[in-house]
């Protein structure tokens, strides 16, 4: 069953993760990169703990998700920042890559440690999760107070990266599901929420359309993103209490309704009275 599990969670996150580069390529950094973050990986990485190490895997490893959805929108906040430090140098994109890539790293090693010595011995796990959540809220909507430009891509995104996209997210929600297995939920959490589809979407639409697309795109991820971490808080009550089909549902139901249409909508309006900025 547990191999079963990380089979199943890793190809479907491979298969869904794919659509995000589609979506921000045809419709613009704004509705692609927004509506195209939507809970997706998450979910089969969700059935997957909860089938493999049962309702305290879940919870455990969903308390951290929007720690982890935090550490994203950083990650994402990078690439409007360094790309212009490194403007002049030989290889952009690739200094760019590896400083966003680091700073995850090291943002994610504090943040398991502050978890495991400091936070868990004042909050419990859903609390956690809710703080968590908070701090996201408040930094994503600090990153979309002045919208970047958000122009859609005039070329395709080749086959063989949004290949590598599927594959890079599929390697990510694997591991995830078989640290839960393994009885590491923190760790587990964490992988789950690897900038796997941000990376890719970055350097896919960088590679094809140049550093505006991607930059347009950061801010809109960014607050999409943040419907993840509704997602977590929701799943760790609703897969115990119906199931993983319908807890499933009922979670990325909220998550979209409750999160992602509204956000869009907001930011829409926001663009729309705001004058960007290159």
């Amino acid at each position: 069953m547990a191999l079963t599990s990380i089979l199943i969670s890793a190809v479907l996150a491979g298969v869904v993760a794919t659509a995000v580069t589609v979506a921000i390529e045809k419709w613009g950094g704004l509705i692609g990169g927004l509506l195209g973050t939507a809970p997706s990986t998450i979910v089969p990485a969700g059935i997957g703990m909860y089938l493999a190490g049962g309702e305290e895997a879940l919870v455990s490893s969903m308390s951290v998700v929007p720690l982890g959805m935090l550490l994203n929108a950083l990650f994402l906040g990078a690439w409007l920042v360094l790309p212009r430090w490194f403007e002049t140098s030989s290889h952009p994109l690739l200094f760019t890559t590896v400083s966003a890539l680091g700073l995850w790293v090291a943002m994610g090693l504090t943040m398991l440690w502050t978890v495991e010595n400091v936070l868990n011995a004042h909050l419990s796990e859903r609390r956690l999760a809710v703080a968590g959540f908070a701090l996201l809220f408040v930094v994503v909507a600090l990153f979309n107070a002045r919208p970047q430009p958000a122009p859609k891509g005039s070329k395709s995104v080749s086959k063989q990266v949004l290949l590598a996209r599927g594959v890079m997210a599929a390697l990510a929600i694997g591991v995830a599901v078989w640290l839960s297995g393994l009885g590491e939920p923190l760790l587990a959490g964490l992988a789950s929420v690897f900038p796997a589809i941000f990376l890719t979407s970055m350097v896919a639409l960088w590679l094809a359309q140049g550093p505006t697309v991607p930059r347009g795109a950061a801010g809109p991820m960014m607050l999409g993103g943040a419907s993840v971490a509704v997602y977590a808080n929701v799943a760790m009550w609703s897969l115990p209490a119906f199931g993983v089909l319908l807890g499933s549902l009922i979670a990325w139901l909220v998550a979209v309704v409750g999160w992602s249409l509204p956000a869009f909508a907001v930011l829409r309006a926001v663009h729309a009275r705001v004058q960007p900025v290159a």
